[in-house]
């Protein structure tokens, strides 16, 4: 891998809250934070939706916009950002932070008949060691700055009515992980190589980092990089001197489930499969598992509908439902290739939550009568099973809803029944990568997509003209419209091949 500039790596720099963050999350994320090639890392979605989040969490707790800087401080402001907090470990070590907000509090401090404690947003369902020792951090060094103690800290979740707070005692157990874990970062930070990939690279998909760490998993043979091996097979494997994938290519798929077995029935049943799994993706071969037809349906179809759905997972809001409408040729034949993207028609059906479901469905059903005998096309179950539970939310009958679900196709189990491909995931992306397909927007994934649409129902509520544009809207229906296509492209692969 790319190593810093320089002999060694830097000593003298503090240590800071985000490389603690980006520590507990993963002791490699905070090594390349400091001194991995800035080039490679990747502005994130993630980061500005978690971002949002917090704003209007923020929002919800004060009464009205926070202060800024130590001056915000000195007038006594309910809220204050923009404070840089400073100190050191128990080993001399700088330490530099910047808390997200500070509430002031009664008591008494340098600037008055008041204290301040630091406040967290939280995302997720529970309050986690980092979210912890991140307030122990703020907590600490506040108590030093103000000149006043910092008892504990607020975590918020949510908004509005829905605002969730959770006191958090900065209690000296606590302060004692915090100096344990600084100093283990602190050491980590000064070694010349990072710390190994992690066991389960399945949560890599949020990190800046995982393009780095991608290429890396790929020369070295990570076995995270075998579709099927998360984090505890890993070990297992491990503990059987198994280390590489091509390690698990050359096993014995019998031996391997018996050593197996003694760890869980589960582990051994699936012991050939990981085997053969290596092996096609040692040798990019993909191997066949049924040689009946994976897409009967399309036999005699005069076309398929393409469906695709984008989806707000934290408001449990089913936003858009793409169609992409693709008719078979006047000589019998389905397009192929760019082909696809110049027959079908895209049908985007906007689901605004103002105006109910009643609507929405109603919307959907008059589009699916249009073409009555065609398959609904989808990757993975999200789709039907948001289609099938509307339909039954709004009273359809249950011959409907027998109707319906006859018509819907998932393409990826398809694809999972009758082949095993050289690809290190079954989702879209990898597997329509892997047969050449290119979303005409690089680098735009769902969370992206999902940052599009805050930033549109911002506008469209608030009519906020500038960067928050309809343009958004626009961009959305294109990468919906090319989950369609790469839907397509996966289909017509198994077609040529039946």
């Amino acid at each position: 891998m790319a190593q810093p500039t320089g002999s060694a790596p830097i000593t003298d720099a503090p240590l800071t809250d985000r490389l603690l963050r980006g520590w507990l999350r993963c002791r490699r994320r905070a090594w390349l934070d400091r001194h991995g090639p800035p080039q490679e890392r990747l502005w994130s979605a993630h980061r500005a939706l978690a971002l949002q989040d917090q704003l209007r969490s923020f929002q919800s707790l004060l009464p009205s916009r926070p202060g800024h800087g130590e001056a915000a401080c000195a007038r006594g402001e309910a809220g204050v950002v923009g404070v840089r907090l400073r100190g050191r470990t128990r080993g001399g070590q700088a330490v530099e932070a910047h808390p997200s907000l500070l509430q002031r509090l009664e008591g008494d401090s340098r600037w008055g008949a008041f204290r301040y404690r630091p406040v967290l947003a939280r995302q997720g369902r529970r309050v986690t060691r980092e979210h912890r020792l991140l307030l122990a951090l703020w907590g600490r060094l506040l108590a030093e700055h103000q000149q006043a103690p910092v008892p504990e800290g607020l975590v918020v979740a949510g908004e509005g009515r829905r605002l969730e707070r959770e006191r958090l005692a900065l209690s000296s157990g606590l302060m004692r992980q915090l100096d344990d874990s600084l100093e283990r970062l602190g050491q980590e930070l000064n070694h010349d190589q990072p710390p190994p990939l992690v066991n389960d690279r399945k949560k890599c998909t949020l990190c800046c980092w995982r393009g780095h760490c991608d290429r890396e998993a790929a020369r070295e043979g990570h076995l995270s990089e075998v579709s099927g091996i998360g984090g505890k097979r890993r070990e297992l494997l491990l503990g059987l001197g198994i280390a590489r994938l091509t390690d698990l290519a050359a096993a014995d798929p019998e031996q391997l489930a018996d050593q197996l077995e003694a760890h869980g029935e589960q582990h051994r049943e699936i012991a050939a499969t990981l085997v053969a799994q290596a092996q096609v993706q040692a040798s990019g071969i993909p191997e066949r598992l049924d040689p009946a037809p994976a897409l009967p349906e399309l036999a005699r179809a005069p076309g398929v509908l393409l469906y695709d759905i984008e989806s707000d997972p934290d408001a449990r809001d089913d936003f858009l439902h793409g169609f992409l409408v693709l008719p078979r040729g006047a000589d019998g034949c389905w397009p192929v290739g760019t082909g696809a993207d110049r027959a079908g028609r895209y049908l985007a059906v906007l689901a605004l939550q103002e105006h109910g479901e009643p609507r929405l469905w109603a919307r959907l059903r008059r589009l699916l009568a249009r073409y009555p005998d065609w398959p609904l096309l989808h990757y993975g179950e999200t789709e039907s099973l948001a289609l099938l539970r509307l339909a039954q939310r709004q009273g359809a009958s249950e011959a409907e809803v027998l109707r319906l679900r006859s018509r819907l196709v998932d393409v990826h189990a398809r694809l999972r029944r009758h082949w095993r491909l050289p690809v290190n995931g079954y989702g879209l992306k990898p597997v329509a990568g892997w047969l050449g397909f290119h979303w005409s927007q690089p680098g735009v994934d769902g969370a992206r997509c999902l940052l599009w649409w805050r930033q549109w129902r911002h506008w469209h509520q608030d009519r906020v003209r500038g960067r928050h544009s309809p343009g958004r809207l626009q961009r959305i229906f294109q990468y919906n419209r090319d989950d369609s296509l790469a839907t397509w492209a996966v289909a017509r692969w198994l077609l040529d091949r039946d």
